[in-house]
């Protein structure tokens, strides 16, 4: 489902552990149970499956109101309300996989966790909730506890609910580790390789390029000198950053004259792929696609296909970049 009301729902629990097996007794997941509440707080629980029901599938709207009964009975310490949430066999598996099969067993677990953790605070968004054929359903999200003194445990979760009347009761949940997104410095290593300065010289011209990072880190930054035999010079410049809605590295280059290109990198078996598209000064628009390949430390190769520029198909190149030797020392 993956709807954006579905995913704001909030769910408060009691937790001052993180983690959920009872050798270490941090329980993470337990807390997890509270699973498809997604922004579920006591004060809009009850009215939240109705506000959503104009947006929501009849099998979403269930999901979100068994997350309000599991919410209720966690908040109210019911052990066995809990219990009850699950089939008669139903598992729950923790993060460090192990099973807890069956009404009883998933009871006693939740007992020792209201005993041993009587406070703390869990949120919870459900991302998705679709069904497998009529009678099952799977649902996807993650939740993050928050105990007494302010630490923070966050796991992905997927539940498999089975259909039981007008009731969506779970079959098997089960908790992963949620490892966190990349900081974009650390989504910029896979292109570390580029910083420095770089030179292409041929018949045509000359390309000087040159890398670093940018003060905070964020990005990469490369300023580009262009020369062409009676064309003068051009300059650009551009920046690498890492997109975490897309999830992938994307790239703004602006020239001199006031045409700029965006691109998207992917990376491939051959290096990386960017996919760019252009506005030229004059309101022209151009496309291509680049394939970056790097040769060795000293040398990459762009191979430039699919190039249009106002709907004119221009040929394909190649240039192979090489790294600027060091300069001499000059002697004192």
């Amino acid at each position: 489902m993956s709807r954006t009301a579905m995913r704001r729902n909030t769910v408060s629990v009691s937790d001052s552990g993180i983690g959920l097996s009872r050798a270490s007794r941090t329980w993470p997941i337990i807390a997890g149970l509270i699973l498809s509440a997604a922004w579920l707080s006591a004060a809009t629980r009850t009215t939240a499956a109705d506000a959503l029901e104009t947006e929501l599938s009849p099998l979403e709207a269930a999901v979100i109101r068994e997350s309000e009964a599991t919410v209720k009975a966690f908040n109210a310490g019911d052990a066995a309300a809990l219990g009850s949430m699950f089939l008669e066999n139903g598992e729950l598996v923790d993060e460090a996989g192990t099973v807890h099969q069956g009404k009883a067993a998933i009871s006693e677990l939740f007992a020792d966790f209201f005993q041993t953790f009587p406070a703390a605070t869990l949120e919870m968004l459900v991302d998705s909730a679709r069904p497998v054929g009529e009678s099952l359903a799977v649902e996807e999200g993650q939740r993050r506890i928050t105990d007494a003194d302010g630490k923070i445990a966050q796991v992905r979760y997927v539940a498999v609910r089975a259909r039981q009347g007008t009731r969506w009761p779970i079959a098997s949940y089960r908790e992963f580790a949620d490892n966190p997104l990349p900081t974009p410095q650390e989504a910029l290593q896979a292109l570390g390789w580029i910083l420095g300065d770089w030179v292409d010289e041929g018949p045509e011209g000359r390309t000087e390029i040159s890398f670093r990072w940018s003060d905070d880190g964020s990005f990469l930054i490369g300023d580009y000198t262009m020369s062409a035999a009676g064309a003068g010079e051009s300059r650009s410049t551009q920046r690498i950053g890492w997109d975490a809605v897309a999830g992938q590295l994307r790239s703004w280059t602006f020239d001199e004259d006031g045409g700029f290109t965006e691109g998207r990198w992917d990376p491939s078996d051959a290096g990386w792929v960017v996919s760019s598209k252009a506005s030229l000064p004059d309101g022209t628009a151009g496309s291509a696609t680049l394939l970056i390949t790097v040769k060795d430390t000293d040398h990459f190769v762009v191979r430039g296909t699919e190039r249009t520029i106002g709907g004119v198909e221009e040929p394909d190149f190649e240039l192979t970049i090489a790294r600027k030797p060091p300069q001499p020392q000059v002697a004192k």
